[in-house]
């Protein structure tokens, strides 16, 4: 299929379209708004969800400042605010597919995360990370469309990816996990912790669903009802 696309300046408006109840597809998923505290459910593609590391209690952050070393890409952070519109990402299909608006997401499936306000995609790739030194994280792309390098496997227990769950994200193309250490940026994004890959897995590489807007799954049958499971 082809890949799903928005030209960048329509990014905003279709963020706000879903906040507005009108995201939904015919025939797709519906809406449904999901509060501060994660909340059961699953997280379905074409949501628009907050990501919270619970260790370091941040959610997963990006915005048009780059990095002054590394890959140069935009940054990606992780953010203590609850409120912060710069925290949105959008539950896509892998690279080159669509994931039908309302369909769950399963455990083992690679995924992209688009960040809703700039359209570029959760990436990373064998740049050193500026504070940790472990694997650099980016923002990467244009419009939603980058490379196979902005695809992550979803890690999770059971069949779906349930809101209520911490999962974690493992990068297709270097096998590095998604995580977060604790270390903190100065000027210009003063407080603001690193958010980078990891080899190994630990408590800092746990995500949880918070909030956002979940497009309901379709009352029609999956069409792979294969199990997936990734390991915890």
């Amino acid at each position: 299929m082809a890949a799903e696309r928005l030209p960048g300046r329509l990014w905003a408006a279709a963020a706000a379209a879903l906040f507005l109840g009108f995201g939904a597809a015919s025939g797709a998923g519906t809406p449904e708004a999901g509060g501060g505290g994660g909340g059961g459910g699953l997280v379905t593609c074409g949501s628009v969800v907050k990501l919270l590391n619970p260790r370091h209690g941040v959610r997963l952050h990006s915005h048009d400042v780059r990095y002054g070393s590394g890959s140069g890409q935009q940054s990606v952070t992780g953010v203590t605010a609850v409120d912060d519109g710069n925290s949105y990402w959008r539950v896509r299909g892998k690279t080159s597919t669509v994931c039908e608006r309302g369909t769950p997401v399963r455990c083992g499936q690679a995924i992209r995360l688009t960040h809703v306000n700039t359209g570029r995609n959760l990436h990373s790739h064998h740049f050193t990370s500026p504070l940790s030194g472990n694997q650099e994280v980016s923002a990467f792309g244009e419009d939603g469309e980058g490379d196979v390098l902005d695809d992550w496997t979803v890690l999770c227990s059971g069949r779906y990816w349930d809101r209520s769950s911490e999962v974690r994200f493992r990068h297709s193309s270097t096998d590095a996990l998604l995580s977060v250490t604790g270390e903190q940026y100065g000027r210009p994004i003063h407080g603001q912790r690193e958010v980078h890959a990891m080899a190994y897995s630990s408590q800092d590489c746990y995500w949880q669903a918070m909030e956002g807007i979940f497009m309901k799954p379709s009352e029609a049958p999956l069409l792979n009802p294969e199990t997936y499971h990734g390991e915890l």
